[in-house]
């Protein structure tokens, strides 16, 4: 199980600042949206020139034109680029092509998915990398999670890794690791934290034990 960071600020120096806290516990670091809409793909050229190291994940939520964005975020230095699992077959099919040409890896995104047993198993075949259930925020709000959503697609996924996001925080993360996914992305339950430091570190101790 790996450990990435969802970083929503909404600039880059104070995205660099929160990784250089949490560098040593986290696998992988993503670029959200809203620090791309605000900073664009220089947000993500930033964080892999400051960290070469680490493994960076551009939060483009990919609906279209998806060869071009993959190429466009891989240029700029993201390992890993998003989709959104309601795309068009064609379009996810687009972003593994073009990932594979650039030596990349994609990350289906399942929010707002209906039918998510039906659609994982579809896009399984489609040779992408990761398919990750997420809870956005809007739904976060009236009180829901990820963590039901992740054992459905446990059961139906063979191919790709699994990951799952939205709302995790310290004292729920057990629940999620018991289900063992592949991936487990946290944001506010990290840089909400008094201490961002201490709870990456107790996070990533948590996922170690297993």
């Amino acid at each position: 199980m790996k450990l990435q960071l969802a970083l929503d600020l909404v600039d880059i120096q104070g995205a660099i600042e929160v990784v250089k806290q949490v560098e040593s516990y986290v696998d992988i670091v993503e670029i959200g949206t809203p620090i791309i809409i605000n900073e664009g793909l220089h947000a993500v050229k930033a964080l892999k020139e400051t960290f070469p190291n680490l493994t960076v994940l551009a939060d483009l939520k990919i609906m279209d034109a998806a060869g071009f964005e993959v190429m466009k975020a891989s240029e700029a230095g993201a390992d890993i680029v998003t989709i959104l699992g309601v795309a068009e077959d064609a379009s996810i099919q687009g972003a593994v092509e073009e990932a594979r040409k650039q030596g990349k890896q994609i990350l289906v995104d399942m929010i707002a998915v209906k039918n998510l047993a039906e659609r994982a198993l579809q896009i399984d075949a489609f040779g992408v990398d990761y398919i990750c259930v997420h809870t956005g925020y809007d739904l976060q709000a009236v009180g829901q999670n990820s963590f039901e959503d992740l054992r459905t697609i446990k059961a139906v996924v063979k191919n790709a890794k699994v990951a799952v996001a939205g709302g995790i925080k310290l004292e729920t993360l057990p629940e999620v690791i018991a289900v063992q996914p592949d991936l487990i992305i946290v944001g506010g339950g990290i840089t909400g934290h008094a201490d961002i430091q201490a709870a990456a570190a107790q996070m990533q101790q948590l996922i170690q034990k297993g």
